[in-house]
């Protein structure tokens, strides 16, 4: 979500003077209402870390987005069917009918993915059923065949790990930080600015809360808190996801000696 410009609260965008002491990479780099994927991203990183490399710059890789950060290490897919004439149809009727209808169908011809997709990310729910409607296969057979196996990069995959109640009360805290810190006019410059409330980037978690806000749909007591549960059930989706990568050294936040030994020991090994 940091690669949109605008968009910096709500994805909790490195500021100007983190930014200054640690150099960071892609962010602000497109629109709110341009097209970006997860091929994308990893062409664009695999050419920011070729480049940093070749200055003997080790880059950090900061997740977490699984699937781009999956994406970018082991590639995607090789087979991506796509037909705009039918992607334009299912939007079309994902806009009359509601997202809804199309998240169920979702549900029952690939329940792997309607686990991994949020009910109102209309662009994902309808890039599954295209692929389902082209080929037969649903989008979770397709990466599971593919099974992410070639690796692009020696890597050292750190996950942080903390008590869950722990984790929720952070989650909490930062929402309400976010909120004090402008958020709600951040999503109010963006709607003023013209972009749809229905673009992807709009449908991110404490976006669409805010807009649904704006828009009636929900009081300020019950935005807050279906944006706090949502973000807490984003994170257990999250920790689910990594917890499969048998790959990831788990450390809690406060081990720092640990950590550096790790990394210490990770960069000594030629």
């Amino acid at each position: 979500m940091q690669i949109y410009r605008y968009m910096n609260i709500g994805t909790a965008k490195p500021t100007l003077s983190e930014q200054a002491y640690v150099p960071h990479h892609m962010l602000d780099i497109i629109e709110p209402d341009e097209f970006f994927d997860a091929v994308q991203y990893a062409k664009m990183a695999q050419n920011k870390i070729f480049h940093l490399n070749n200055k003997g710059v080790i880059p950090f890789i900061v997740g977490g987005t699984g699937l781009y950060i999956k994406a970018l290490l082991h590639g995607l897919f090789a087979s991506k069917p796509s037909d705009p004439n039918l992607r334009l149809r299912l939007k079309n009727e994902a806009e009359i009918h509601g997202t809804e209808i199309f998240y169920q169908k979702l549900c029952q011809f690939d329940p792997e993915a309607a686990l991994r997709i949020h009910p109102n990310d209309t662009y994902r729910i309808i890039r599954g059923l295209e692929v389902y409607e082209l080929t037969g296969k649903t989008i979770s057979e397709y990466q599971r065949e593919h099974r992410f196996i070639d690796c692009r990069f020696r890597v050292l995959k750190i996950g942080l790990e903390m008590n869950r109640k722990s984790l929720y009360d952070r989650i909490d805290h930062r929402v309400d930080k976010m909120i004090n810190a402008g958020f709600f006019d951040e999503v109010k410059d963006l709607l003023v600015r013209g972009y749809s409330p229905k673009l992807k980037s709009m449908q991110a978690i404490g976006y669409r809360h805010l807009v649904d806000f704006v828009y009636g749909r929900f009081s300020w007591d019950e935005t807050l808190r279906l944006l706090k549960r949502d973000t807490r059930r984003y994170a257990k989706r999250q920790m689910t996801w990594f917890k499969a990568d048998t790959e990831i050294v788990w450390i809690e936040p406060g081990q720092l000696n640990d950590l550096s030994r790790l990394i210490e020991d990770f960069m000594e090994v030629k």
